[in-house]
């Protein structure tokens, strides 16, 4: 085929998270882009495929005490601790101002009881703005002794059950890659009704100071984020997308287009950019055009196309 009869395809960047659909698969990652409108004087908020927004719990959170964040090598350590104003307050004041903006919105949710996820869902219900939840559950469950709900693949299934018979919005739980089992905990989900998975969330990690002999970080451990945990996060999309039918919401690490194609030939039916905002706030914009570029110039016409294209 000539150049110019490749170049004449026009890529169709729109992608579905089962029943979500999305004009392009590129989304704002959870906890690194606020609530969107804080991102505006750097890129059209509503270009992006969706905005994810804040972690979001049932009432107010002040968060842990600082530091919070510490630069780590090819990436970062946060414990932010979840600090949001409470579900209501998001209803009454940010979810208004995002359709405003005419933005695709995913709302995050997290809580410390079972009970707690399914009443946040219960109070979303019926805001049609809200194209689905992200389940937060690398959260401590109090019920449990503090057990994360993501670590063990009852308890997934149990709260992403309860969530889905509290509303009709589809739900993706954001999988902890904490585990032994990735594939385990993805069918998990599924058992219990989710719509996709969100994978993955951030790996455990900590900082030293060697001069005050103290960890870093005011909550000692935090979330590693970043270029760092990509091999992690491939592998695991990998795995998954090959053992379990559901659709996967794929990030971390991700920094140029070249990043968010290896996610997608990995089984990625859309991703997350999260740390990557920090060093280019336009990244997400730059991320949908190059994927634009390299569908063109490779008489690609559907992102389907090449979706697990890596998988063997």
């Amino acid at each position: 085929m000539k150049k110019d009869e490749k170049m004449s395809v026009k890529p169709d960047l729109s992608v579905t998270l089962g029943p979500v659909k999305l004009n392009n698969p590129i989304t704002a990652a959870s906890g690194t882009f606020g609530y969107g409108t804080e991102y505006q004087d750097y890129l059209n908020i509503n270009k992006l495929g969706a905005v994810i927004v804040k972690g979001t719990t049932l009432g107010k959170r002040a968060g842990n005490p600082p530091p919070r964040i510490i630069e780590t090598a090819s990436g970062m350590l946060n414990a932010i601790g979840l600090e949001n104003p409470g579900i209501e307050v998001f209803l009454k004041q940010h979810l208004p101002r995002l359709r405003e903006n005419h933005v695709n919105i995913i709302l995050n949710i997290a809580g410390n009881t079972i009970d707690e996820y399914a009443k946040i869902c219960s109070l979303a219900e019926g805001h049609e703005d809200i194209l689905a939840i992200e389940l937060n559950i690398s959260c401590p469950n109090v019920a449990r002794g503090g057990l994360q709900f993501g670590t063990d693949p009852d308890t997934v299934e149990q709260v992403v059950r309860a969530v889905k018979n509290q509303t009709a919005i589809p739900i993706i739980p954001k999988l902890s890659p904490n585990v032994t089992d990735i594939v385990q905990i993805a069918q998990a989900a599924k058992a219990g009704g989710a719509d996709a998975v969100s994978m993955i969330n951030t790996l455990m990690g900590m900082a030293i100071d060697i001069k005050k002999r103290r960890p870093v970080l005011g909550n000692v451990f935090g979330g590693l984020s970043g270029p760092a945990i990509k091999p992690v996060a491939l592998r695991m999309i990998y795995q998954v997308y090959k053992a379990v039918d559901i659709p996967i919401l794929g990030g971390g690490g991700i920094m140029n287009t070249e990043d968010a194609l290896e996610f997608i030939m990995a089984g990625a039916s859309a991703i997350s950019v999260g740390t990557g905002l920090f060093v280019n706030p336009r990244l997400p914009q730059a991320i949908i055009d190059g994927l634009y570029d390299y569908m063109a110039e490779n008489s690609i016409a559907s992102l389907e196309e090449i979706k697990g294209a890596a998988v063997i």
